[in-house]
């Protein structure tokens, strides 16, 4: 690196410098300041974007109305992670109004739609639930079996029991609910030591 050894030549390599890169800084700064500007604008946007949703998601949900009112919803804020809520909102209250085939729409929208992975496998569990209220026995267990984070491994092998007890399998439902247990399915869900001891084998008579 060059060192200037009098402030006269530092201030003439100052000039120099702005006389060759003179344009070309000026472009740059100009550039720059364009994109903070832009982004800036950006952010706002998001922001408001956001806001906007935001209170089309309490107005929706204080109506009474999500699942009349969903499509419309998800519609005109597919980009918003509201959308995702409203699906989950709109396909409980189906379920609530036993209106499955509804409720298995929204929810394979969210697994269609949703980039985040827990979310898209809360959806999954719950379709194969509806599935198993359908009597769709193969539909939940092909819906179990897809790639599901390793957190939901309890949830899947309890509900894939579910089924096979469904189905009156009882050695595959006891194989799955065991491995459920494994997984550690028992804690804080007694609901699955129950299904385990109905249908735990009683020893012959000596």
């Amino acid at each position: 690196m060059e060192i200037y050894s009098t402030e006269e030549q530092q201030a003439e390599a100052i000039k120099r410098f702005f006389r060759e890169n003179g344009v070309a800084l000026a472009v740059g700064i100009i550039a720059g300041l364009g994109g903070l500007y832009g982004w800036k604008a950006y952010n706002q946007h998001q922001i408001t974007s956001a806001e906007n949703a935001s209170d089309s998601f309490t107005q929706l949900v204080d109506s009474g109305a999500v699942l009349d009112k969903a499509e419309t919803f998800i519609k005109d804020n597919n980009e918003s992670s509201y959308s995702t809520l409203v699906a989950f909102v709109a396909a409980k209250e189906a379920v609530e109004k036993n209106d499955l085939d509804a409720a298995s729409e929204k929810l394979n929208w969210i697994i269609t739609h949703e980039k985040n992975t827990e979310l898209k496998a809360t959806a999954a569990t719950r379709l194969a639930r509806v599935h198993l209220a359908q009597k769709q026995y193969e539909q939940a267990l092909a819906t179990l079996n897809s790639t599901l984070p390793e957190s939901f491994a309890a949830t899947v092998a309890e509900l894939k029991g579910d089924v096979f007890a469904a189905q009156g399998d009882k050695d595959q439902a006891r194989s799955q609910y065991q491995a459920a247990a494994d997984k550690g399915g028992l804690e804080n869900n007694p609901l699955l030591q129950i299904k385990l001891d109905d249908l735990a084998q009683t020893s012959p008579a000596a």
